[in-house]
């Protein structure tokens, strides 16, 4: 007889949530690209011992949102024009994919999934909560990711869904961005409800080139 295996979930721990709370403070600006982490700062604002914050820290260097140099310590990158570009073409090549496999494999009861996605983020765009806009954005392409039939481009993709969503943050930020990111995920959504793979296709391109170019005007400094 194999060994008993305690399955229980242990509750939230101290790393996870230092994760998140830096994370989301990388998305909303407080953190700025190029700004250094000072350790000592960090563990008197969030509370914490450095061994806890340390080992968050490597978390959220593994998700490419800090850099750690030796000798230097943690930092946020100033990522260039060529690096952004480099990620939303990856995105667009996984992101196209998923959407037109989507719309030939998805559920009923998943696309009651993906419509709850798309109305979580239709009551973001008309809030003033930046963040909500970036979590529920990540949500709606996160059941279209799961529900494309391959694991492995979901496994991709997952890869690069922090940085999506701290360029998603940045161009959120500009005027009427939300509400076109509204409208452009809604044609992606009746694309896939109406099981018509190269309109989903079609929509999720137009969605992640207005993305993109938000992106460039947000780090121009344009509004």
């Amino acid at each position: 007889m194999p060994p008993e295996l305690n399955l229980r979930v242990l509750p939230r721990t101290v790393q996870q949530e230092t994760v998140e709370k830096l994370r989301l403070a990388i998305f909303s600006g407080v953190f700025e690209p190029g700004s250094r982490l000072i350790e000592s700062q960090l563990c008197v604002q969030l509370g914490i011992s450095r061994p806890s914050l340390r080992e968050a820290l490597r978390s959220l260097a593994a998700e490419r949102l800090i850099d750690i140099v030796p000798n230097r310590g943690p930092s946020v990158p100033a990522l260039t024009w060529e690096e952004v570009t480099a990620i939303y073409e990856v995105r667009q090549l996984l992101e196209v994919e998923a959407a037109g496999r989507c719309s030939q494999r998805i559920s009923k009861e998943q696309l009651l999934a993906l419509k709850d996605a798309l109305d979580a983020f239709e009551k973001a765009a008309s809030s003033n909560d930046s963040l909500a806009r970036v979590t529920t954005a990540a949500d709606f392409y996160s059941v279209i990711l799961a529900n494309c039939g391959n694991p492995i481009l979901e496994e991709i993709h997952r890869g690069l869904v922090a940085r999506i969503s701290l360029f998603r943050s940045r161009s959120m930020s500009l005027k009427g961005r939300a509400d076109s990111s509204l409208a452009e995920m809604k044609e992606i959504y009746e694309a896939i409800v109406a099981g018509d793979e190269k309109a989903a296709r079609k929509a999720s391109k137009k969605h992640i080139l207005e993305a993109m170019a938000a992106t460039k005007r947000s780090m121009d400094g344009g509004s």
